[in-house]
């Protein structure tokens, strides 16, 4: 009995350690993506996004730390950090709002390098290109509860990145990153340039 109850406890604890390094690695894998990612100048990309209550979509996108700009054929969305601005070609509205961290998500592929870093168990697996990094939400008042992040072996950049949101999943596509300095004016809705565009403020 005695040494039955050895074994398990062995066990119990070659699991824990096993888990421990896989977590270790999710992260040392998020860090150094994060890195390249977060780059302080910025970056650009293409994306389509398709999935959850969203037609599909696809444009670009540029980033500098939370702070992003997207381009697609239905309009454009500039975010600074704090205000969000979307134009909608269509209407010709400017929507102005203050995006929770879901939102946020959902239009910048990129939101992971912030999220991962508090309120998400993490883990890892592995194919012969890729890394799958898997966020689960540790807390019930994250609106995103599952983040599965693939990103490539050999640049450690994100290809795709999944997002589970009231039972339905979302899928971020990401092309064609290009790292660049990048004015923080760019992630401030330029007035001027729409003179005749009905502002809408919903904050």
């Amino acid at each position: 009995m005695t040494r039955k109850i050895f074994i398990m406890a062995w066990l119990m604890f070659l699991a824990m350690a096993l888990h421990a390094q896989n977590l270790a690695r999710a992260k040392q894998i998020l860090d150094k993506t994060s890195s390249i990612v977060g780059r302080r100048g910025g970056a650009s990309a293409n994306f389509s996004i398709q999935g959850g209550n969203y037609e599909p979509v696809s444009g670009t996108i540029a980033i500098k730390g939370r702070k992003f700009y997207a381009q697609t054929p239905k309009g454009a969305t500039w975010f600074n950090g704090k205000t969000q601005w979307t134009y909608l070609s269509k209407s010709g509205e400017v929507n102005v709002s203050n995006p929770d961290q879901s939102t946020q998500a959902r239009m910048n592929p990129y939101q992971f390098i912030t999220l991962y870093k508090q309120g998400y168990a993490l883990g890892v697996s592995e194919s012969s290109d890729n890394y799958l990094v898997t966020m689960k939400a540790t807390t019930t008042k994250s609106n995103i509860r599952e983040i599965q992040v693939t990103i490539d072996k050999a640049s450690y950049l994100p290809k795709q990145v999944k997002m589970l949101q009231k039972g339905k999943w979302t899928t971020i596509r990401i092309s064609n990153f290009k790292a660049k300095n990048l004015s923080d004016r760019l992630f401030n809705f330029p007035a001027k340039d729409y003179p005749k565009a009905e502002i809408i403020d919903l904050r």
